[in-house]
């Protein structure tokens, strides 16, 4: 998909998708969880998308892209519009996320420490009832040996 915003104003669900680099689903999901406001219709009633909805999609995604849910990305929404908060309101939530995103990193961490030494102890031959990766998800002792 390119990046470029067609012309003329007002876009078709597509033509918006296409701009903001994203799925027409993706587009009307959007739409569906309040992300993105209802678009206006034609008199015919066809949806009518401008640039702001593109621009819209494109905070959203490099918000999925750092790590955001799609609910914590819609409280950004809510605080970039209200009056009422400042930055320090998103600080703190990308404090937290960045919080999050260093506890999963502690946890792969041990979960790639526990895989190498279970692959390490295993000779990958002979039956699997003397595994020791299979012993280790067994046995509870087995298992925090290799855990840590």
């Amino acid at each position: 998909m390119s990046s470029t915003m067609p012309d003329p104003y007002p876009m078709t669900r597509s033509e918006v998708a296409e701009a903001a680099d994203v799925t027409p689903e993706t587009v009307r999901y959007y739409e569906q969880r309040g992300l993105i406001p209802k678009p206006p219709r034609s008199d015919g009633g066809y949806r009518q998308y401008g640039p702001d909805f593109v621009e819209q999609l494109r905070f959203v995604k490099r918000a999925q892209e750092l790590g955001f849910t799609l609910n914590e990305i819609s409280e950004l929404l809510d605080l970039r519009v209200d009056p009422e908060t400042d930055c320090g309101d998103v600080r703190a939530r990308a404090e937290a996320k960045l919080a999050d995103v260093e506890a999963k990193l502690r946890d792969l961490e041990r979960i790639r420490t526990a895989l190498a030494g279970l692959t390490r102890a295993c000779h990958g031959s002979g039956p699997t009832s003397n595994c020791p990766i299979l012993d280790a998800m067994h046995d509870e002792g087995a298992f925090e040996a290799a855990t840590g």
